[in-house]
């Protein structure tokens, strides 16, 4: 039986076939990245780092994986918005170097609405499945921001620049099946098999080879870490001071007050996902 050992908004649970899972489980706020989830998640993931068993997998409770940052925590906070918006990726910037750097692999599984700062968290696994009818869509520009939480060091290595450019300045969504054919993702699965493969993809590799698992990961990271490590705070830099300004402002107020209703038919998890962009 699964034991759950840390509180919400993030969980860590220790599988007994050998694999580590770290949960976003935030399902009514869309997972969204405020700064008391920011610091949670950089904190399990820290938790996690120091004793991660074969394999780790991050997932998430609820319709969406990350619907990104909390715009209606960003939106509130006049002259104090860039220094809130800079400790909420830092803290979540932390959190992704955590998991970048385990030394055994990662798995993640994305659900639902994967959008903002909830793609880098997605991205940041070895292995990405994702649901068909995931959705990943940027959506920093709409607002005025600049991605963070390493989209925009993740995005060209995986799909290359003209396909990462048409990601982050147009906002194009993609389906977990969209994901798979530009190889943001390594395989889409039907909704319903997601998290049954999950499991089994992360209980596969934590009783596999842990030796040459690890060694292998290590070539692939070779001369990543400091890379993403200083891409990472210019990704901070230029968010928050991009939120401190008044474009950004006015697009975030114009943003929510545009989305405060939902759509016939949309869901509430959509509705969460219009109000979170980063």
């Amino acid at each position: 039986m699964s034991l759950p050992v840390s509180t919400e908004p993030v969980r860590i649970v220790r599988h007994p076939d050998g694999f580590v899972e770290l949960r976003l489980d935030d399902p009514g706020r869309g997972n969204a990245l405020d700064l008391r989830t920011a610091e949670a998640l950089r904190d399990g993931a820290r938790e996690v780092a120091a004793g991660p068993g074969g394999a780790v997998l991050l997932r998430a409770a609820g319709g969406s994986f990350c619907v990104g940052g909390d715009l209606r925590a960003f939106a509130c906070r006049g002259r104090e918005t860039g220094a809130y918006v800079h400790a909420v990726a830092s803290a979540a910037h932390a959190a992704i170097l955590a998991l970048h750097e385990l030394p055994v692999p990662l798995v993640t599984a994305v659900r639902g609405a994967a959008a903002g700062g909830g793609i880098g968290l997605a991205l940041v696994g070895d292995l990405v499945l994702a649901a068909r009818s995931a959705r990943f869509r940027l959506a920093y520009t709409a607002i005025g921001l600049t991605p963070d939480c390493g989209a925009s060091w993740f995005l060209p290595r995986l799909v290359g620049p003209r396909r990462a450019a048409d990601l982050i300045l147009t906002n194009r969504v993609l389906t977990g099946d969209d994901a798979e054919r530009w190889g943001l993702v390594s395989r889409s699965v039907d909704d319903e098999e997601l998290d049954e493969e999950a499991h089994r993809t992360a209980a596969d590799l934590a009783a596999g080879a842990g030796d040459a698992l690890r060694a292998a990961k290590g070539l692939l990271r070779a001369g990543a870490g400091d890379g993403l490590r200083r891409h990472l705070a210019a990704e901070a830099r230029s968010i928050a001071a991009l939120a401190d300004g008044p474009e950004a402002q006015e697009r975030m107020a114009s943003f929510l007050a545009a989305r405060g209703r939902p759509k016939a038919g949309d869901g509430r998890a959509e509705a969460r996902a219009s109000e979170s962009v980063s």
